[in-house]
C-alpha cells in the first residue's frame, strides 16, 4: 500500500461490493474517525441494493447481531448511474465488525473490515501508535511478590520497551505453568507477602505504570482450557469434555488407559523384561519392540471396534420380530441399504441397524423367504462389523505410529527433552484423559467408569493441539478421531472446556469465563489470546464483545498456528484482532530474515503517494514481530552469541510492533521454560553492570536493545513509514527507514552470525544524501571465542535468571560520521552523496545512520511541495490558463495520438517508454492514464517509473511538446518550470512527484474540459463524463485533414493560430489511431452518426454547425462525401452520409433553432460536374442544399466515380464504381446501390487474390435499407412540420412521369407513403411466407436486395430506423423484433453484425489473414458476425422507446437493464488506456487487434442513449 496524501484531512476509503462475494478471509484493516463508502460494483448496478453494518451510531453501543441499513448518497446531481452511488459509515468504534447487502430479499454478499483501537499513555493520554509498540513478555511468576514487582519491571523499562506482556496472573496450577490456570477468578497467591494481593492492586499498579512510565500492560486470557485440578470442575464437570457429555471419547480413554498400564508393566519389569531389561526406552530397537508390543499385545486385547459394531444375535432377534407385522405393500424401496447407526453412548456392541429397512431390503428383496432373509441379513451385518473393525484397526496403526512418534522425540531426539524414567510420573507419552481414580486394570476401570454416569463425568479431555488441523474446526468434537488416533500434542497438566454452541449449552462456564475476561479487559489494556487456533472462534467472539465493553479501545493479539494467511484472516476479522505476533526466529537465514522484516510492514521507498479518497484495498495483518517469544530457544543456542545483537537489531527496524522476551536482552542462553521455571528475574540496579540479583545498563546488551526500541519507536512516531532492506552479502543485512515528508532516513546495518563465522570484507555502501551522525554504533569487544566457549563457561544462577556477563559489547551513540571505529565515510565530488567504507565491522555488529537530503535537494522538494500544495488550490495559475482553453486546444493538450502529432510538422511523436511501448497519446493523457493504474498499485518497478528515474527525457518531451504550439506555450512553461525544479530531485523521488504533477493537473484539464460542455455532461454521472472525454480526444483540427473552409459570413469563425489558410474549425475522427489523420480522418457518414452525442449533447454547438456547413458546401450529385479529404479528392460512394446529415440538420435545429437553414453555404461544387471553386465564388443559403439533396434523390442519381479506377480504389471491380441511388415512387422507400459495391455502412469490400473476393463486396446491401428508410421517413416528417411553421421554404419535392409531365410529391404524402407500406415490406411476421424466412417476428435488413435472402438476414440496422422513425413500427412487433435482437445479437459490448444461425457468420475479423477461406481472408468477415459497439446505442435507445410505450412494468424492467449492461462499457472505460470504447469487437466481446481503441460513434451513441435517460 502507498502512502496516505494527508493524514489531517478525512480519510475515505471506497469498498465495491461484488454480486455472491462473501469477503470473510480478505481484511480490510482502518482506522477510527475514517469513513467507508460502499459502491456498487459492476454486476449490482441495476439491483436495489441495501447495505448492512453492525457498527452502530456513535453513541450507541456495539452488538455483534445489530445491523444498520446504510442510506445512499449521489457523488454527482445526475441519478442516471447507480455506480456512483454510495453509502457512507463514519468509523466511530474500534474492534470488528461485519457489513451484509442484500437484493431481492436475499443475502448477496458480505464481509468484515477492522478498525484498529487507539492505545494512550502517559499523564497527558497521548497517542501510542501502534508501530511503536516494543513490548516484552514477561511471566509474573519470576516476578516474585508483588511488592518487588516494580524493581523487577523496570528493567523493561530502561530497555526501552512500553508494552509489557504478563503471562496469567491468576493462581497457577498443579504444574505451576504460566498456562495452566487453576482459578481464573483469583490472583496467584505466590505474589502474597504479609498481606494477599487483590486485582485492585494489579490494576493500580498498571495504571500507575501506564501514567508514569508511558508504559501499557496486556495479558493472556485462556479460554480453551483450565487445569486438570480447577477445585469449580468438582462443581461444574460439565465444563470440561467428559467421557458423560462427549461418550464418542471413551475408545480412546480406553487406548489411553492401555498405554499407561503398560508403562507400569514395563517398569515392574517382569512382563516384558525380554524387550526392555532396564525398564527404560532410548534406541530405535526399542521403539520397535514398542511397536510390537502395542499391535500384537495390547491392542487385540482391548477389542475397540466393538463400540463401533452391533450384536449380530440381538440384532437378528430385532429383525426377526419386524417380519412378524411386516405389511407388504408393494411399495419395497430397492436402493435401501442397511448400514450402522452408531450408538451415541458409544457402549460395546451397542450399535444398531434400521430393521424396517432391513425387513424391506432382505425380506421383502427375498419374495419374503424368511430363512433366506435372515441368512443374507446375518451376511451383511457380519460384513458390516468387519468393515468397521478394518476402520478402527486402521486409526489404531495410526495410533500406534503417533505413540512411538511421540516416544522417540521426549526419549531420543536431540531436541527433545530426553526422559529418561519410565514410571507413573513419566509415562510413555502423555495421557490424554485425566483419570481422578485408583489404577485398576483396563476391564475394571472401564466398568467402574462407563457403569456409573457420575464417575465417567470427571474422567476429562486433556487439551492440546493439532500439527496441521484445520483451525476452524473443533478437534475434540464429533466425528473426529484426534483423541483416538493419538494425534494430539498434549498437556497434560489443563483440560480442555466443553463450551458447545451457545451460552444456554454449558452456562456456568460461559459465565465464569465472561467475568474473568471482564475482570482482566477492566485491568489491562489489551488482551493475547492463548492458543487462539484452538480455541473455538464463537467463544473467543463472544468474550472479546464483553472485554471491548468493558475496554472498547483493548489490544487484541494473538498467535496463530493456521498454516494459512486466509484462515488467520478469518480469525482477525471475526475477532477483531489488532496484531498477529510473527516470530523472527523462523528465519533459517539472513536473506529470510531480510525478508520477514520487509513483509511485515512499511511501504516502498518513495511509494506514490495516494489521495484522501482511494480504493479500500486488501492488508495484511498487523505484526507484533518478535526477535524472540516466550515460546522459543535461546538465539545464542540456536545460532550464535553474536548473532544475538543484529538479530534483534534487524527487527527493531520493521515497521510494525515489535516484542521480545525477558532474558533475551541479558543473553540468557536457555529457554526460560514456562512450565518449570522457578527462579525470579533479576532487579534493576543502574549502578551495577550486572549481578547475581541485579542487572544494569551495561548487562548482556540492554543497553543496545534500549536504544533499538527508542529507535524504533521515533521512527514510528515520526512517520518513517518507508522500508528498503537491502542484502548486502550473505550476512550483512541494510534496513533502511524513510520519512516521505521530511525525507529523512535511518540506515541500520547488520553483520548477522547465524552460525560462528569470521570477519569477512563487506562491500562499500553508497548513500544518496547527506549522513547526520550515528546515532548507534555496536560491536563485540572481542571476536575469537566461540559460543560454545561462552555456554561453557556459563553458571546458572539458582535463585535468579541470569545470563552470560562476560559477553562484552562496544556501545557508541550520537557520534560524529567521522568518529565511527567500524566504518570511514567519504563524500562524493559533488556532494550529493557519501560512501560508506566497512573497515572493522565483525559479525554481530550494527551502525545506524542518520540520513538527510542535501541542501540543495532540501530546497527543491520544499519548491516541488509548495507547487503541488497550490495546485490542491482551484484558483492557481494554471487554472486560470486552463479556464480560458477551448476543447480544442484542450484536445492537443490532452490527447492527438502519434498520426495526429507527427501531422502538425514539428517532428514530434508519441513518446515510446523503453521496454514496454509507445505511449497511446502525445499529451498529458497519454501518460496520465497508466500512471494511474502505476500509482493505484505502487507499480515502482513499472519501465515508466524506470524511465523517470534514469533520466529527463519524459519531462522534457511533455513540457517540450507544449512549448511549440501557439495556444498551449504558456502551458507547456508552467509544465517545464516544474520540471525543472523536479529533475534536481534524488532520482528516486521523481517518480512519486512526478505522478502528483501529472495526476492533479491531468484532473483539472479534465474538469476543464467538462467546463466547456453541456450541464448534461459537467454535473453529470462519471459514466457521462467519461464518455463525453471522446469529444474531445475525437474532435480537433489536425493539419492535412481539414474541414473545407466554411463561408466568411458565417459568424465565430477565425484561422487557426499557426496556418491562417485554415480555419479553427473541429473536424471528428472517426476513430483513433486508424482513422486519425489525412484523407482517412473525415468520413461523412461517421462524422454525422457521431455528431450528436459528441457535439450536439456536450453543448459544442459551434462545431456541429460548423461541420454541418462544410460538408454542405461538398454537396455533389445529392449526395454528402463517405471520404472528405478535405472536399478536394472527396469520394461519394456511399449512400446514407446524407441521410445523417440530414438527421443532423434536423437535430441542431431542434436543439438551437432553425436560424442555420438561412447560413451561406461556399459551394465547392457549384455543378456536379464543375472543378472545385474558391470559397465565396457560389453560395447558398443551407435550405437550398438540403432541397438539392431531396430533389436529386426522387430524380435518381447515377453516376461513375471520377477517377474511376485503382487510383481511388485498388479492390473495386469496374462496376462498382457505378453509384445509383433512386427513391421507389410506389413504397416512398429510398434504395440504391447494386451488387457490386457496399454503400452503407457494412462497407467491407473484398481483398484477397488468392480467396477470390477481391472486388466482391462482402455487404452489399443494395435495395432499400432499413436504416436509410427511417432516415428519410424522419427527414419527410420534419421537413414537412418545418415548412408548415415556416421555418423551410419548400413544400415537397416534383416527380417526373412518364410522359413528361410534372408532379409534386409533398412532404406529407412522402411521409404518409412510407408510413403505409413499412409494416408491409419490411415485418416479418406470420404471413410472409417467402422460402427466405430464416427467423420471424423480426424486421427485414432490406427490402429489393440483388440477392432476396439477403433480405431475410438478422442485423442490428433496424433499431436504427426505430430511433429516428418510431412511428413505423407496430410496438408489440417491434418489442418482439427487439426481443430477439437481445437475445442473438448482443455482445458484452457491442452487437453482432450478423446472426450467428446463419451460415454467413464468422464472428472474429482479422483483417491480416491471407488465407484462401472466402469467408475470413483480408477481414472479409468485417460486418458478418464481429460485434461493433455503435448499434448497441440505437438498440438501447429503441427499447428505452418502445418500453415506454408498453407500460411502467416494461421501462422500470428495461432501465434495468441498461443499467445492467453498460456496466461493461464503464469498465472497459476504466480500463483503456485510450480513455475510449473500441469500434468493435470480437465474438462474445473477446479482443480485436484490428479494431480502433476508441471510436467516435461508439462514444457517441451511448451518450445519446443516457442523454434519453436523464430524466427517467
Amino acid at each position: 500500500m502507498a502512502s496516505t496524501s494527508n493524514n489531517s484531512v478525512d480519510q475515505i476509503r471506497i469498498l465495491k461490493l461484488v454480486d455472491g462475494k462473501h469477503c470473510e478471509n480478505t481484511l480490510y484493516r482502518l482506522q477510527k474517525g475514517w469513513t467507508i463508502r460502499f459502491m456498487l460494483g459492476p454486476d449490482l448496478a441495476s439491483q436495489k441494493v441495501t447495505v448492512y453494518t453492525n457498527i452502530p451510531p456513535s453513541e450507541q453501543p456495539f452488538k455483534r447481531t445489530v445491523y444498520y441499513p446504510l442510506s445512499w448518497e449521489l457523488l454527482t446531481k445526475s441519478g442516471i448511474n447507480s455506480l456512483d452511488a454510495y453509502a457512507p459509515v463514519k468509523l466511530s468504534h474500534s474492534g470488528a465488525f461485519q457489513y451484509y447487502f442484500t437484493y431481492n430479499d436475499k443475502k448477496a454478499g458480505s464481509g468484515y473490515f477492522i478498525v484498529d483501537p487507539t492505545l494512550c499513555i502517559g499523564m497527558d493520554n497521548h497517542v501510542l501508535p501502534l508501530d511503536a509498540v516494543c513490548m516484552q513478555t514477561l511471566l509474573p511468576k519470576s516476578l516474585g511478590q508483588f511488592c518487588d514487582w516494580k524493581d523487577r519491571l523496570l528493567v523493561a523499562k530502561e530497555s526501552g520497551y512500553n508494552v509489557l506482556h504478563f503471562t496469567p496472573i491468576q493462581k497457577l496450577g498443579c504444574s505451576n505453568s504460566s498456562y495452566s490456570v487453576s482459578d481464573q477468578m483469583a490472583v496467584n497467591p505466590s505474589f502474597y507477602s504479609s498481606v494477599p494481593v487483590t486485582f485492585n492492586d494489579v490494576e493500580n499498579l498498571v495504571e500507575e505504570i501506564r501514567r508514569d512510565w508511558e508504559m501499557l500492560s496486556v495479558t493472556d486470557v485462556v479460554w480453551n482450557h483450565t487445569d486438570k485440578h480447577s477445585s469449580w470442575l468438582k462443581t461444574y464437570p460439565e465444563s470440561a469434555y467428559n467421557l458423560h457429555n462427549s461418550p464418542y471419547l471413551r475408545p480412546a480413554y480406553i487406548l489411553d488407559r492401555a498405554i499407561f498400564h503398560l508403562t507400569l508393566d514395563i517398569e515392574k519389569g517382569k512382563k516384558y523384561a525380554s524387550y526392555f531389561p532396564l525398564s527404560i526406552i532410548e534406541t530405535e530397537k526399542d521403539l520397535e519392540s514398542l511397536k510390537v508390543i502395542l499391535l500384537k499385545n495390547v491392542l487385540p486385547g482391548l477389542k475397540l471396534w466393538e463400540f463401533y459394531q452391533v450384536d449380530v444375535p440381538k440384532q437378528v432377534e430385532h429383525f426377526t420380530q419386524a417380519v412378524k407385522s411386516f405389511k407388504q405393500n408393494g411399495n419395497v424401496t430397492k436402493d435401501v441399504k442397511i448400514k450402522i447407526i452408531q450408538d451415541p453412548n458409544f457402549n460395546r456392541l451397542q450399535c444398531s441397524v434400521d430393521i424396517q429397512a432391513a425387513v424391506e431390503q432382505f425380506y421383502a428383496g427375498s419374495d419374503c423367504d424368511l430363512d433366506r432373509a435372515v441368512s443374507s441379513f446375518v451376511s451383511t451385518l457380519e460384513w458390516l462389523n468387519r468393515v468397521k473393525k478394518e476402520t478402527v484397526m486402521s486409526d489404531l496403526f495410526s495410533a500406534v505410529n503417533n505413540i512411538i512418534a511421540g516416544v522417540r522425540y521426549e526419549r531420543l531426539a536431540a531436541d527433545g527433552p530426553k526422559v529418561v524414567l519410565l514410571n507413573k510420573q513419566h509415562p510413555l507419552t502423555t495421557m490424554y484423559f485425566h483419570h481422578q481414580f485408583e489404577d485398576s486394570t483396563v476391564d475394571e476401570e472401564e466398568q467402574f467408569v462407563f457403569g456409573d454416569t457420575k464417575n465417567s463425568k470427571f474422567i476429562m479431555a486433556h487439551n492440546g493441539w493439532v500439527m496441521g488441523a484445520n483451525a476452524l474446526e473443533n478437534f475434540a468434537e464429533y466425528p473426529g478421531k484426534v483423541y483416538f488416533r493419538r494425534e494430539l500434542v498434549c498437556w497434560g497438566d489443563i483440560v480442555k472446556l466443553r463450551y458447545g454452541s451457545s451460552p444456554s449449552d454449558c452456562p456456568p462456564l460461559w459465565e465464569r469465563m465472561k467475568q474473568y475476561t471482564e475482570m482482566t479487559a477492566r485491568i489491562f489494556h489489551g488482551i493475547r489470546i492463548d492458543n487462539c487456533h484452538s480455541t473455538p472462534i464463537h467463544v473467543a467472539e463472544y468474550m472479546l464483545d464483553a472485554a471491548r465493553k468493558i475496554r472498547p479501545d483493548v489490544y487484541v493479539f494473538a498467535e496463530l498456528f493456521t498454516g494459512s494467511e486466509e484462515v488467520d484472516n478469518i480469525f482477525v476479522n471475526r475477532l477483531g484482532l489488532t496484531s498477529l505476533i510473527r516470530e523472527a526466529l523462523n528465519a533459517w537465514d539472513a536473506h529470510e530474515l531480510g525478508r520477514l522484516v520487509y513483509t511485515y510492514g512499511g511501504e516502498a521507498i518513495s511509494s506514490f503517494i495516494q489521495p484522501a479518497t482511494q480504493i479500500l484495498q486488501p492488508s495484511r495483518a498487523h505484526a507484533l514481530f518478535y526477535d524472540i517469544t516466550h515460546d522459543n530457544e535461546s538465539v545464542i543456542v540456536k545460532r550464535s552469541i553474536r548473532d544475538v545483537l543484529p538479530f534483534s537489531a534487524l527487527v527493531s527496524m520493521s515497521c510494525c510492533a515489535i516484542g521480545s522476551n525477558r532474558g533475551h536482552d541479558e543473553m540468557t542462553p536457555h529457554h526460560i521454560n514456562v512450565v518449570n521455571e522457578k527462579r525470579k528475574y533479576r532487579k534493576w540496579n543502574s549502578a551495577l553492570n550486572s549481578g547475581s540479583e541485579f542487572v544494569g545498563i551495561k548487562s548482556g546488551m540492554i543497553q543496545g536493545k534500549h536504544l533499538l526500541n527508542v529507535l524504533h519507536q521515533t521512527m514510528a512516531m515520526n512517520g518513517f513509514t518507508q522500508i528498503f532492506v537491502d542484502q548486502r552479502t550473505q550476512d550483512v543485512v541494510a534496513v533502511t527507514r524513510h520519512n516521505p515528508q521530511t525525507h529523512y532516513s535511518y540506515i541500520l546495518v547488520g553483520n548477522t552470525s547465524f552460525s560462528d563465522s569470521k570477519m569477512k570484507p563487506v562491500p562499500p555502501m553508497l548513500v544518496e544524501g547527506s549522513i547526520m551522525g550515528i546515532p548507534l554504533e555496536a560491536k563485540p569487544s572481542e571476536t575469537e571465542q566461540s559460543t560454545q566457549d561462552y555456554l561453557k563457561g556459563f553458571t546458572k544462577d539458582k535463585q535468579f535468571i541470569n545470563g552470560i556477563d562476560n559477553y562484552n559489547l562496544v556501545v557508541d551513540t550520537d557520534i560524529a560520521a567521522s568518529n565511527s571505529t567500524c566504518c570511514k565515510i567519504l563524500e562524493s565530488e559533488d556532494k550529493s552523496s557519501q560512501t560508506v567504507h566497512f573497515t572493522h565491522f565483525p559479525p554481530g555488529s550494527i551502525v545506524v545512520l542518520r540520513v538527510k537530503v542535501t541542501e540543495t535537494v532540501n530546497k527543491s522538494i520544499s519548491d516541488i511541495r509548495e507547487t503541488i500544495a497550490s495546485l490542491h488550490n482551484s484558483n492557481t495559475h494554471f487554472d486560470k490558463l486552463v479556464s480560458k482553453l477551448n476543447l480544442r486546444t484542450l484536445n492537443r493538450v490532452l490527447f492527438r495520438c502519434n498520426e495526429e502529432e507527427m501531422s502538425d510538422g514539428f517532428g514530434i511523436s508519441a513518446y515510446q517508454i523503453p521496454s514496454w511501448q509507445k505511449l497511446c497519446y502525445c499529451g498529458i493523457a497519454g501518460i496520465a492514464i497508466p500512471l494511474k493504474k502505476i500509482s493505484f498499485s505502487n507499480d515502482l518497478g513499472h519501465p515508466i517509473c524506470s524511465n523517470l528515474r534514469e533520466g529527463n527525457w519524459l519531462m522534457d518531451y511533455i513540457s517540450s511538446r507544449l512549448l511549440k504550439h501557439p495556444d498551449t506555450k504558456d502551458v507547456g512553461n508552467l509544465y517545464a518550470d516544474w520540471f525543472s525544479i523536479l529533475q534536481k530531485l534524488p532520482r528516486y523521488l521523481i517518480p512519486m512527484y512526478f505522478e502528483l504533477i501529472i495526476s492533479l493537473t491531468y484532473q483539472k484539464l479534465l474538469h476543464a474540459c467538462w467546463k466547456n460542455m453541456s450541464s448534461f455532461v459537467a454535473e453529470g454521472s462519471s459514466f457521462v463524463k467519461s464518455l463525453s472525454l471522446g469529444t474531445v480526444a475525437l474532435c480537433g483540427v489536425v493539419k492535412g485533414a481539414a474541414l473545407p473552409r466554411v463561408h466568411p459570413d458565417v459568424p465565430g469563425v477565425c484561422s487557426t493560430s499557426v496556418d491562417k489558410d485554415v480555419q479553427d474549425c473541429s473536424s471528428i475522427s472517426a476513430g483513433l489511431p486508424h482513422f486519425s489523420s489525412g484523407v482517412m480522418r473525415c468520413w461523412g457518414r461517421d462524422t454525422f452518426i457521431a455528431m450528436h452525442g459528441l457535439q450536439l449533447v456536450t453543448g459544442q454547438y459551434d462545431d456541429a454547425r460548423n461541420i454541418i456547413l462544410s460538408f454542405a458546401g461538398c454537396l455533389r450529385h445529392g449526395l454528402i462525401p463517405n471520404l472528405l479529404g478535405e472536399g478536394k479528392i472527396s469520394r461519394y460512394n456511399c449512400r446514407d452520409a446524407v441521410w445523417f446529415w440530414l438527421q443532423c440538420i434536423q437535430d441542431y435545429c431542434e436543439a438551437k433553432g432553425f436560424e442555420l437553414l438561412g447560413m451561406p453555404v461556399a459551394r465547392i461544387f457549384p455543378e456536379h460536374d464543375s472543378e472545385p471553386t474558391p470559397v465565396g465564388a457560389k453560395s447558398q443559403p443551407l435550405s437550398d442544399i438540403i432541397q438539392e439533396a431531396m430533389q436529386r434523390h426522387v430524380d435518381g442519381i447515377s453516376f461513375r466515380e471520377r477517377n474511376a479506377g485503382s487510383g481511388i480504389d485498388s479492390n473495386m471491380s469496374d462496376e462498382g464504381f457505378l453509384v445509383e441511388v433512386g427513391v421507389d415512387k410506389t413504397t416512398g422507400f429510398v434504395f440504391g446501390g447494386s451488387k457490386f459495391n457496399c454503400g452503407t455502412w457494412c462497407d467491407k469490400m473484398g481483398e484477397s487474390e488468392k480467396a477470390g473476393t477481391r472486388g466482391v463486396p462482402a455487404t452489399p446491401r443494395d435495395g432499400s435499407a432499413v436504416e436509410l428508410v427511417g432516415l428519410c421517413k424522419s427527414t419527410v416528417r420534419w421537413l414537412e412540420a418545418a415548412h408548415n411553421s415556416g421555418k423551410y421554404a419548400y413544400d415537397g419535392v416534383f416527380i417526373k412521369t412518364c410522359d413528361g409531365s410534372v408532379n409534386k410529391l409533398t412532404w406529407a404524402k412522402w411521409n404518409e407513403q412510407i408510413a403505409k407500406n413499412f409494416e408491409k415490406y419490411f415485418y416479418v411476421g406470420d404471413e410472409d411466407t417467402s422460402h427466405l424466412v430464416h427467423k420471424r417476428y423480426i424486421y427485414k435488413d432490406t427490402h429489393g436486395a440483388s440477392y432476396s435472402w439477403c433480405d431475410y438476414q438478422l442485423r442490428p440496422n433496424f433499431p436504427i430506423a426505430m430511433v429516428y422513425a418510431p412511428e413505423l413500427f407496430d410496438a408489440e412487433h417491434a418489442w418482439k423484433a427487439l426481443q430477439i435482437i437481445q437475445d442473438k445479437l448482443l455482445g458484452p459490448l457491442g452487437v453482432k453484425t450478423l446472426d450467428p444461425d446463419d451460415m454467413q457468420y464468422r464472428g472474429d475479423y482479422d483483417n491480416s489473414n491471407d488465407s484462401d477461406d472466402k469467408s475470413i481472408a483480408k477481414g472479409f468477415n468485417y460486418h458478418q458476425g464481429p460485434e461493433w459497439l455503435w448499434p448497441v446505442g440505437y438498440f438501447l435507445r429503441a427499447k428505452l422507446y418502445f418500453a415506454k410505450k408498453l407500460g411502467s412494468k416494461k421501462l422500470e424492467e428495461t432501465i434495468r437493464f441498461i443499467r445492467s449492461y453498460t456496466v461493461n462499457h464503464q469498465l472497459h472505460l476504466e480500463n483503456s488506456q485510450w480513455c475510449g470504447l473500441p469500434e468493435l469487437t470480437n465474438s462474445n466481446g473477446s479482443h480485436c487487434h484490428d479494431s480502433c481503441p476508441i471510436q467516435a460513434w461508439s462514444h457517441a451513441t451511448l451518450l445519446d442513449l443516457l442523454y434519453d435517460m436523464k430524466d427517467l
